[in-house]
């Protein structure tokens, strides 16, 4: 917002209270509007309804639309390509290269932009474990996207903190602006641009707040596995006996459901990393996916809708009564929240926890012929980890329908992924071998059929599965060899009923049945011509054998 009038906002006395010594000056940001450092959610909150950027429900929570783009802009993301990171870089689809020079044309046609305006600056960390905790610096035109940041990475505790953060990396963003492809060789008007040696990332064009946390995160990924942590997309909870549980997927697979066990303590929802001192959460609260979000099924997380702090992206709400409608995908299907983890009353405090007994895999297979559960080997797990088996649920980014679309995403997260996926898999292997780690492929997908035919799997048999699995029930029951895929299949498991253990028995016939699996075994085989290195041509062995 340019305020040419310079009318007094509610917080334009406390804007610079909690201002950091290291000032913007320091990014190449002058002669701007208000500078607004490090305002707390209630003072937010007066910003956002003053600017209309939202609306305040019943309840308490906040209202967005984030316009034009309701989910990930994954064609538009870009990496700068220059000489102290390039060799590290997978170069393809997810990490598009950049031009130094464009990046920095860019960058000063954005500071030019910011001239005038008030931004909005939260100093804040990423990374519970002290030993690999990053201080990062969130710039936003916008007020609501300051609250997200808050909500989402991990607040200094002091104001003396703030007053000496110096950020590692630092994240612009502005809906309003826009790139042009012409000059800027973007492939359309929004981008999203990291730039690993100048530590800077630039999105333009795009109001989703997803695209700030996932950037953060892509740093992570790209920098941690340099220190020798594995960085995983994945949820982590810990059950009583202090046993840690990973769950990998993509969105829309269940990690942020299933995580968020009322019997477990909740380490994170999306983004973890493994250091040899544990598991410790990246972030400090959940964007979880709402849409047609239940009450009885999910009473954890449906109760942040309804509290002071959540922001609701793009749900819809009457403006009369201020009640939310958590069904309607008018909008998109791709509803969020987004709120602190202490929200959830179970949640780990400090965010991490010891090394886990259990990884889990979380594959939504819109095929319908994957086991509801599978016991892996080490590198069965490694061939599942580099394949990345789901589907991409409806609206998790721009361009996708209603039916899922089957995705091979490596490593449960290609496109946060900087290094080669190869890297990725030998830090899981060093790690599932140094503790002992027992690996389970869980399918929330659909039974019975493909999508359109079938249906979802019952989230409470999902849930007794899991459950079996991280109590160590599993281990005594009879297992049987799949075979194509050669992994172990439990023939019964408690509190679920030993059809639902085995998919054909849903089927119209076993003929079809097989027939459908032997198609998904070809994809994957298919897929993973890609990966021509030594390491994945010595998996193929641990895939599906036709």
């Amino acid at each position: 917002m340019i305020n040419l009038l310079d009318i007094k906002t509610p917080t334009t006395a406390q804007a610079a209270a909690l201002k950091s010594d290291y000032g913007l000056d320091n990014h190449g940001l002058f002669n701007l509007g208000g500078v607004y450092w490090n305002l707390p959610a209630e003072a937010l909150y007066e910003e956002i309804v003053f600017r209309r950027e939202g609306h305040i429900t019943r309840d308490g929570a906040v209202v967005m639309n984030t316009g034009k783009h309701t989910a990930r802009s994954a064609n538009d993301k870009f990496v700068v390509r220059e000489p102290t990171t390039e060799g590290h870089v997978w170069w393809g689809q997810y990490n598009r290269p950049f031009a130094p020079d464009k990046f920095h044309e860019l960058f000063s046609r954005l500071q030019g932009f910011l001239q005038g305006r008030d931004v909005f600056v939260q100093d804040c960390y990423v990374g519970a474990d002290p030993e690999y905790r990053m201080p990062v610096r969130i710039i936003t035109e916008h007020a609501w996207h300051s609250l997200f940041a808050r909500n989402m990475f991990i607040m200094p505790k002091t104001n003396e903190e703030l007053r000496r953060h110096v950020p590692e990396f630092t994240v612009i963003c502005c809906p309003n602006f826009k790139g042009i492809q012409q000059i800027d060789a973007t492939a359309s008007n929004t981008f999203i641009a990291l730039n690993f040696d100048q530590r800077l990332c630039l999105i333009g064009n795009t109001a989703y707040a997803g695209e700030i946390k996932k950037s953060i995160f892509t740093v992570m990924n790209y920098m941690m596995p340099l220190q020798g942590v594995f960085p995983m997309h994945s949820s982590a909870n810990v059950g009583d006996d202090g046993g840690v549980a990973i769950f990998f997927g993509l969105s829309g697979t269940g990690k942020t459901t299933l995580s968020a066990d009322p019997s477990r303590g909740l380490i994170g929802d999306d983004e973890h990393g493994w250091s040899d001192n544990g598991v410790f959460n990246f972030e400090g609260g959940c964007y979880a996916k709402v849409i047609q979000l239940s009450e009885s099924a999910e009473p954890e997380i449906h109760a942040t809708t309804h509290r002071f702090g959540t922001i609701l992206e793009n749900v819809v709400f009457d403006p009369v009564t201020r009640l939310i409608d958590l069904d309607d995908p008018a909008i998109t299907e791709n509803t969020r929240a987004s709120y602190p983890l202490e929200f959830i009353h179970n949640a780990i405090a400090n965010n991490r926890a010891g090394h886990p007994k259990n990884v889990i895999f979380l594959t939504c297979d819109a095929s319908g012929v994957m086991p509801p559960i599978a016991r892996l080997s080490v590198d069965q797990a490694r061939y599942q980890f580099i394949s990345g088996y789901t589907s991409k649920i409806a609206g998790t980014e721009v361009g996708l329908g209603k039916e899922p679309e089957i995705t091979f995403s490596t490593c449960f997260g290609a496109p946060f992924m900087v290094h080669q996926p190869d890297f990725y898999a030998r830090l899981l292997k060093e790690k599932v071998l140094r503790y002992g780690v027992d690996c389970w492929l869980v399918n929330t997908g659909w039974v019975g059929g493909a999508y359109g035919v079938g249906k979802r799997i019952s989230i409470r048999h999902t849930r007794a599965m899991l459950n079996a699995a991280l109590t160590g029930k599993l281990k005594d029951v009879q297992f049987k060899k799949d075979p194509i895929f050669g992994f172990d299949v439990p023939v019964t498991c408690p509190n679920v009923p030993d059809q639902v253990l085995d998919p054909a028995s849903s089927w119209p016939s076993r003929e079809l049945y097989f027939q459908r699996y032997k198609q998904l075994a070809a994809r994957f085989i298919d897929n993973f011509k890609k990966f021509d290195t030594v390491e994945s041509r010595e998996l193929e062995s641990a895939g599906p054998q036709l």
